[in-house]
């Protein structure tokens, strides 16, 4: 089945988010705030209801092309069904295979809409997309009235040029990454969309690009509190990684010295990768119990084969910025004492590139991949939430702690 014009662009991709609620993941971890709609009365219409001109359809479509924020897998599904209905009618094709995960859930939304009138069918759709309209529209009259620039604590968030940096500023944490710090990340990078910026690099300040996740509170979580947090983790890790799968603009990682778990497997989703020949990239996710993140079990074995990207994730193997290069995980490598010369003054000569040409290059690059990188982030973030759970995970996570803690 084909996407048609009725949602916006872009935007079916998540569906195999819907595709994959048969996942371990625990139930809870699956819901998330969909607009205040009721289904069910918008399927009612009675049959002297008023039916929607097939004018203010096509205005209705062109409406839903042009939502900004996402409605959420069901209500996409929900806009897929309607609009087949109203336009075929009943659902009659074949049903698709077990596997097609997206097809499968774009069929089953369809097929249960029965035997619903096309004209029914139509005006449904019409008043899903103007609730749409109405619930967003309120959302960025909020947003615009408390709009102003994001305060960090953790980054420092410059701009030169076409250049947006942001720098990663918990240099005696050896910029760890703790919940404050993922979202001041992802406020910066939705900052970096709306700016006139070109070019969007992170870095690190002082010796480390990036020690990875911070575990200094998990040994202080009380016992009946552990399952709400791995859930909060959870769903936050996952909305995290989406925020670089989906961001649009050229995005470089200047890697200032050693780089591990998360600061290693959130590499390729960027474009460019440079680093100092100090640094280090290492991935210890098998001693602390976990499992890869950041679609690294996609992208690593993608990238230098599965055998390499076995060493790296499961036994946790330790790479030099020269073997990190010469396996395809980061571009080029420069000597320590000219690194940050030699990289900044080729960034400002890219960024002064035709900076439409070059995001639409990189759309038509990633773009075919951004599905299976969505489903990817989904799965993986399922199987640490199980991780997280287990006995081996949290003795190795506090056994870890207290190592540090007697540095």
């Amino acid at each position: 089945m084909a996407v048609s014009s009725y949602v916006p662009r872009g935007m079916i991709s998540a569906v195999t988010l819907l595709a994959c609620r048969r996942s371990p993941i625990p139930g809870r971890l699956r819901r998330r705030q969909l607009p205040a709609i009721n289904f069910s009365a918008l399927l009612l219409h009675s049959s002297t209801a008023m039916r929607a001109s097939q004018e203010e359809f096509e205005r209705a479509k062109g409406q839903a092309k042009l939502l900004k924020e996402d409605p959420g897998n069901e209500v996409k599904l929900k806009l897929y069904a309607l609009f087949k209905q109203a336009a075929e009618g009943p659902c009659t094709s074949p049903k698709p295979g077990m596997l097609d995960f997206v097809n499968k859930a774009k069929w089953d939304a369809w097929n249960a809409l029965g035997s619903l009138p096309k004209d029914t069918a139509r005006q449904n759709y019409v008043d899903l997309v103007s609730s749409l309209v109405s619930s967003q529209s309120l959302s960025q009259e909020k947003t615009s009235s408390n709009d102003k620039k994001p305060e960090y604590e953790n980054l420092v968030v410059t701009r030169e040029g076409n250049i947006t940096k942001i720098m990663l500023n918990r240099p005696t944490k050896k910029n760890a990454i703790d919940v404050k710090m993922y979202n001041e990340i992802m406020l910066a990078l939705e900052a970096a969309v709306k700016d006139d910026s070109f070019l969007t690099v992170i870095t690190g300040n002082g010796d480390y690009y990036s020690s990875g996740n911070d575990f200094s509170k998990f040994a202080t979580i009380l016992p009946n509190e552990i399952e709400k947090r791995i859930e909060d983790a959870s769903m936050l890790l996952r909305k995290f990684v989406d925020h670089f799968i989906d961001f649009p603009k050229p995005l470089v990682a200047v890697v200032n010295g050693p780089a591990v778990g998360i600061a290693v497997t959130l590499l390729p989703l960027f474009d460019i990768i440079y680093a100092t020949d100090r640094a280090t990239f290492q991935t210890p996710f098998t001693q602390l119990g976990l499992s890869p993140e950041a679609c690294s079990s996609y992208t690593f074995p993608k990238i230098m084969g599965p055998a390499k990207a076995a060493e790296m994730l499961l036994f946790g193997r330790k790479l030099t910025a020269q073997e990190a290069y010469a396996q395809g995980l980061i571009t080029e490598v420069f000597p320590d004492s000219t690194f940050q010369k030699e990289v900044w003054t080729r960034l400002k000569a890219y960024s002064q590139l035709p900076p439409k040409t070059v995001m639409a290059s990189k759309q038509l690059i990633r773009g075919f991949e951004k599905e299976t990188l969505h489903r990817v982030n989904f799965e993986e973030c399922a199987l640490i939430s199980e991780r997280l759970c287990s006995d081996d995970s949290i003795n190795a996570i506090v056994n870890f702690i207290n190592r540090k803690s007697k540095l």
